[in-house]
C-alpha cells in the first residue's frame, strides 16, 4: 500500500458519509506505516492495539462534520507523555518508560474522538535541528532520503510529509516545527505560549517550549489546534483566554492586512533560492491584498546566544530529575549513591543533552550568572519589545523559516555552532513567546520544500491562519508530494 494524499476534512467527509469506518483507516494506516518507515524511520512505536479499540469504539458513536477528528488516526511525538504506551524522549535514559498518566494535550485529542496510533522520533530531549541525536537512529526527508527531515520534531514532519499520516503533534522550542515543516513541504504551527498545556510535555526549556500541530494543510492544521488548545489548571503558564474558532476566518482573504518583513530576515546568510522563493511568496500576498513594508529588526542576530544561554540552563534544571533512581535507565554498576547518579547520567545521555546540561550548569554558576543567564534575560526582554513595537502597526511579521533547504545527513553535526545557527530566523519567536507559522511556499532546484514564516501577535493565530489560507489557495505547493 503507498502514500495517500488526503486530509482530516477530506477523511472526515467520507467517515460521515459512510464511504470508510475509522477500523478500515487505522488498518489502512498500520500497513502504510509498516511499508514506508523502513524508509523514513518516523515512528519509535506503533500502539496498533490501542488504536483499534479506539476505532471500534469511534464507529459505534458515528460521525458527523462539528467532531471532524473523530476516527482520525494521529501520531504524536515522543517526548509528550501517553499513558501506557512508551515514551522516551529519544534518550536512552527513557528506553522501556511507560506512563501511568496521560498529558494534557492527549485528554483533549481523546475528547476529539482523536486516535493515536503511535509515537513519532525526534532530537534526544528535543535538543537538535535534525533528528541526528535521537538514540534510536535519525529520521528521513521523505523528499530526499539522504537529506535530514530536519528536527526537533523530525518524526512529527516526516510522518505527514510521507503520507503515513494526514496530522502529527510535534513541539517547538527554538523552532522545532516550523523547521521541520519547511524542510518537508507541510504546515507547521508554534502556537503563543500558553495557548497549549505543556502538563505531560517533557520539559527542554519551560519558559520557552510549546506543543503545536502538524499538518498538509492549513485548514487541518487549525482543526487540529482547536483541539489541543486552551486553559489547564494543572499548567499555571496556559492563558485563561477563550478559544476561538481557528478556522472562522479562514476564507477572509487577506485584503487590508499589514505586513513587515524586516531586512535582517532575508540577510546575506540566507540561500539565494530560499530568499527567492518567499520574496514570491510576500509579493503573491501583495497581489492577495495585502500591504507590504520593509523594515529593521537588528537584535535579530543576538536570538541564538540568547537562546541557547536560556534554554541550556533551564535544560539543565529541567534534567536533574533523570537520575536514575526513580524511573528509566540505571547503571548496572555503582559505588555509591553519588556514583550512581553520575554512571546513569552518564551512560543514559547523549553528548548533546551532556553539551547543553554543561553549558546551562556553567551559564547558571554563581561567577557567571550576572555575565550570561541574566544577560540573556535582559536581551529576551529587549527582542520581546521589538517585535511589541512591530505590532503596533502591522498585524503579521513574514520572512523565512530556515537560511537554507534541508542538508545532508552529517554536514552539519560535526560543527556545533553551524547547526545551531540552522535556528537563526525561528528563535526569536520563542523567546518573545509569539505565534508563528511554517506554510510551503516553493522547492529549490533539487525539489526540495521551501517554508514561508508568518509571525503573527500574541494569541492571534486565527490572523496567522487566514493569511496562511489565502496563500495556500492562490499556490499549489500544498498538493506537492514526494515521490
Amino acid at each position: 500500500m503507498g502514500r495517500f494524499d488526503e486530509t482530516i476534512v477530506s477523511l472526515n467527509q467520507q467517515l460521515v458519509n459512510g464511504e470508510i469506518t475509522a477500523v478500515d483507516l487505522v488498518k489502512q494506516t498500520i500497513q502504510r506505516i509498516k511499508d514506508l518507515d523502513t524508509d523514513y524511520h518516523a515512528f519509535l512505536t506503533l500502539d496498533e492495539e490501542g488504536a483499534l479499540k479506539a476505532a471500534e469504539k469511534s464507529d459505534q458513536k458515528g460521525y458527523s462534520t462539528d467532531r471532524p477528528l473523530q476516527g482520525i488516526p494521529v501520531g504524536i511525538k515522543d517526548n509528550i507523555i501517553t499513558e501506557g504506551v512508551e515514551t522516551t524522549a529519544s534518550s536512552h535514559i527513557l528506553e522501556g518508560f511507560i506512563p501511568v498518566y496521560q498529558s494534557a494535550v492527549m485528554e483533549k485529542l481523546e475528547a476529539a474522538g482523536a486516535i493515536m496510533i503511535g509515537k513519532l522520533n525526534l532530537d534526544e530531549f528535543a535538543m537538535g535541528s535534525s533528528t541526528e541525536t535521537s538514540y534510536f537512529g535519525p529520521s528521513r526527508n521523505p523528499w530526499n532520503l539522504e537529506r535530514v527531515p530536519g528536527g526537533s520534531s523530525g518524526g512529527s514532519a516526516a510522518a505527514v510529509a510521507g503520507g503515513e499520516v494526514v496530522a502529527s503533534l510535534g513541539s517547538d522550542t527554538g523552532g522545532s516545527i516550523r523547521q521541520p515543516a519547511s524542510y518537508n513541504g507541510i504546515v507547521g504551527m508554534k502556537p503563543t505560549y500558553g495557548r497549549v498545556s505543556r502538563w505531560g510535555l517533557i520539559a527542554f526549556g519551560s519558559s520557552l517550549d510549546q506543543i503545536g500541530p502538524m499538518t498538509r494543510t492549513v485548514e487541518d492544521n487549525a482543526i487540529l489546534l482547536q483541539a489541543i488548545s486552551g486553559l489547564d489548571e494543572r499548567d499555571s503558564t496556559t492563558a485563561d483566554i477563550e478559544v476561538p474558532d481557528f478556522t472562522a476566518k479562514l476564507k477572509n482573504g487577506v485584503k487590508g492586512l499589514r505586513i513587515a518583513v524586516p531586512e535582517e530576515f532575508m540577510d546575506e546568510g540566507v540561500a539565494p533560492v530560499v530568499k527567492e522563493k518567499v520574496e514570491a511568496a510576500i509579493k503573491q500576498l501583495e497581489e492577495l491584498g495585502a500591504s507590504v513594508d520593509r523594515v529593521h529588526f537588528p537584535l535579530l542576530k543576538y536570538g541564538i546566544p540568547v537562546y541557547y544561554i536560556i534554554a541550556s540552563s533551564e535544560a539543565s534544571s529541567n534534567l536533574q530529575r533523570f537520575d536514575g533512581v526513580r524511573y528509566g535507565y540505571r547503571a548496572k554498576e555503582f559505588e555509591d549513591l553519588e556514583d550512581l547518579y553520575v554512571r546513569s547520567r552518564s551512560e543514559g545521555f547523549g553528548n548533546e543533552v551532556k553539551m547543553r546540561i554543561m553549558l546551562g550548569t556553567f551559564s547558571l554558576s554563581s561567577g557567571y550568572f550576572d555575565a550570561y543567564y541574566k544577560k540573556a534575560g535582559r536581551v529576551r526582554t529587549l527582542i520581546r519589545r521589538q517585535f511589541e513595537e512591530l505590532f503596533v502597526n502591522y498585524d503579521i511579521v513574514a520572512g523565512p523559516v530556515t537560511t537554507s533547504t534541508a542538508f545532508a545527513f552529517g554536514e552539519k553535526s560535526a560543527d556545533p555552532i553551524e547547526m545551531y545557527m540552522a535556528d537563526l530566523l525561528t528563535v526569536p519567536v520563542n523567546l518573545a513567546g509569539l505565534p508563528s507559522i511554517s506554510v510551503p511556499c516553493g522547492f529549490d532546484d533539487e525539489n526540495l520544500p521551501i517554508g514561508l514564516q508568518l509571525i503573527g501577535n500574541y494569541f492571534d493565530e486565527s490572523t496567522l491562519y487566514q493569511a496562511a489560507y489565502a496563500y495556500e489557495q492562490a499556490t499549489d505547493y500544498h498538493t506537492k508530494h514526494p515521490e
